[in-house]
């Protein structure tokens, strides 16, 4: 299950994509666009931005801006920063050494839609979730 901070990372990205300033996006007016708290929208943003998924300008005019361009996001990137695993079930989460992994007969159901799930996030960018005649 993705978590608020997963879905949360995912909106301020989006919100910044829709910006068509091309400046930098003060954390306060995110946070009111989105309905999220600013102190909790500070932790989610930090990440985002040491990965490089947004540049930081601090001072007077400062906030945040994407990086890239939209469509040069996949959705698979971003919520890989903020979830600890996308694994449909704890067996497939990095680190866990099941010791029924060699003789469980449903390992590779569960394989086949940690594959789904990731090649879905992956094939989709920030730049198909906006809307529609939206251009950035």
């Amino acid at each position: 299950m993705i978590s608020t901070r997963g879905r949360y990372a995912l909106r301020v990205m989006l919100d910044l994509a829709m910006d068509e300033s091309g400046g930098y996006v003060p954390l306060d007016a995110i946070a009111r666009h989105q309905g999220i708290s600013e102190k909790y929208l500070e932790s989610i943003i930090v990440v985002l931005s040491r990965a490089g998924l947004v540049q930081a300008l601090r001072g007077k005019g400062g906030g945040y801006r994407l990086s890239r361009r939209p469509e040069e996001y996949p959705i698979g990137d971003i919520l890989r920063l903020t979830e600890k695993s996308l694994a449909p079930v704890t067996c497939l989460e990095p680190g866990c050494a099941c010791p029924r992994a060699a003789d469980c007969l449903t390992l590779p159901l569960w394989q086949g839609l940690d594959q789904v799930i990731e090649e879905y996030l992956m094939a989709h960018t920030l730049a198909d979730l906006l809307p529609k005649g939206k251009s950035v």
